[in-house]
């Protein structure tokens, strides 16, 4: 018992500090591809809904954490556009319900894992396909694909420009 509490204390490990110019070029991807989202949302397709709160966790992933592998091209795109197939699934076959939300976040999880594609982002995807109102459950079939899929291509596309701009960073790692 005392060995299974331990681990539970953590260890100390030193933390590297982020400089402000890193900070700089993680604001501006996250402004710049959330505000492309946002105006293309608008402007462009003011009839689909284009803003999902999964977006949010996503920029902090690709714009602050370039380097991780969950913020790679196609944990990014493949692990978002599964999950929400998931949580679709899950949505169709029993409703919003509680179940269907377990079901759909931790299937969601599952299936990344055997697919190699791990996105924390994509498990809120899948949850919000279940539990994201009827403007989501309209979409039916069609959601992976918009929001999810364009969503993501959108920020891959400007996290590409973005953080290739400063010279000690690089992204993607791979593809």
């Amino acid at each position: 018992m005392k060995t299974y509490l331990g681990k539970m204390r953590g260890e100390r490990t030193p933390r590297p500090r982020v400089g402000w110019q890193d900070a700089c070029w993680s604001w501006l991807g996250a402004f710049t591809g959330m505000a492309l989202i946002c105006w293309l949302s608008v402007e462009w397709l003011s009839q689909q809904l284009l803003i999902v709160g999964s977006f949010g966790a996503t920029s902090v992933l690709i714009y602050a954490a370039p380097e991780s592998p969950f913020a790679q091209p196609s944990h990014v795109l493949f692990g978002s556009v599964l999950s929400a197939c998931v949580g679709v699934g899950c949505y169709q076959w029993l409703g919003a319900t509680p179940l269907s939300m377990a079901l759909a976040v931790s299937l969601s999880i599952l299936i990344m894992q055997l697919t190699h594609t791990v996105h924390p982002p994509g498990a809120a995807a899948a949850l919000i396909a279940v539990a994201g109102g009827a403007s989501v459950h309209q979409l039916g079939w069609w959601y992976p694909l918009m929001p999810i899929g364009a969503g993501c291509i959108v920020m891959l596309l400007v996290a590409i420009l973005v953080n290739n701009l400063a010279r000690h960073r690089r992204y993607p790692r791979y593809w």
